[in-house]
């Protein structure tokens, strides 16, 4: 439930992606981004589990695309040859933040995705990636960069969209090593910091603010690992980055954790999880004693 509440980015150049003008879109509106590579079936099979309300705008990505937007950073294996991956952007209320949910996706995290969204500005929005069985989600990503663009009808330069897509692969890949839990905390964490202390003037500065939000989640990096996120914040220092902003959708994040936390959902969620981990410990006592 926790990896559902988090947060914002996504962008596109202007002549990269259709110039269909959705600007006048409301709260509630939905925009559908579907695989160029799915069947009728599989289609017809996704909008209803994204509950597609009728007459919505729809965008179709391709694998082409995919790797035009992501082969610098990702193996052409792991784009794969068929663009499958699909999602939902629903407009939210402002200031409500952003929220992420994912199924049937392997490789991208609902923390990735949003992460990842934050460094481009996506706010106040809610946003479902699917597939019909499990797939690395790069197709669904690739589409809501055109989906934000057509929602906001604005131009986000091809610079912000590069060190965006590098940001989401970066994470991954470190995922891979320390987990992917792990990995979304520490970008996240860097980006509180930075937001709430300003970007680090030199990068003697920038090493020892990594290394600390590294030691407080008791992640060790590598390295390669830490030279890598040296110069990934390095591009996002270049790039203006509003901090503001983006501190303002992590606050919201943890708003969204601390009332599920305290809602009744929440409670019951866990006390279920209490439940559990009591009876796996009666489990095992009862395994070592011989049910005595």
């Amino acid at each position: 439930m926790l990896k559902k509440l988090i947060l914002p980015f996504i962008l596109a150049a202007l002549l990269a992606f259709p110039s269909v003008s959705f600007a006048d879109a409301v709260v509630g509106d939905t925009i559908i981004t579907l695989g160029e590579n799915l069947t009728p079936k599989q289609k017809e099979d996704l909008l209803s589990e994204m509950n597609a309300p009728e007459g919505s705008q729809q965008i179709t990505v391709s694998n082409q695309e995919e790797h035009k937007y992501l082969g610098d950073y990702i193996p052409k294996a792991t784009i794969g040859t068929k663009a499958i991956s699909s999602s939902a952007i629903t407009i939210e209320k402002k200031g409500s933040g952003l929220e992420v949910k994912t199924n049937n996706i392997n490789w991208v995290t609902d923390e990735m995705y949003l992460n990842a969204l934050m460094t481009a500005g996506v706010k106040d929005a809610t946003i479902y990636v699917t597939a019909p069985f499990e797939v690395s989600g790069t197709a669904a990503l690739t589409g809501l960069l055109k989906a934000y663009e057509i929602t906001s009808d604005k131009a986000i330069p091809e610079e912000v969209k590069q060190v965006a897509n590098e940001e989401l692969v970066t994470t991954a890949k470190l995922g891979d090593k320390v987990g992917e839990e792990n990995a979304s905390a520490l970008m996240a964490k860097i980006k509180d910091e930075i937001a709430q202390n300003g970007v680090p003037e030199t990068d003697a500065d920038l090493r020892a603010l990594i290394e600390k939000c590294a030691k407080d989640l008791n992640i060790t990096l590598t390295e390669e690992q830490l030279n890598s996120l040296i110069d990934l914040f390095n591009k996002m220092k270049d790039i203006n980055i509003d901090w503001n902003q983006v501190g303002d959708q992590l606050d919201k994040a943890k708003d969204k954790i601390s009332n599920f936390l305290n809602s009744e959902e929440g409670q019951s969620f866990l006390q279920q999880v209490k439940e559990f981990f009591i009876a796996l410990w009666n489990a095992i006592i009862s395994f070592f004693t011989g049910g005595k």
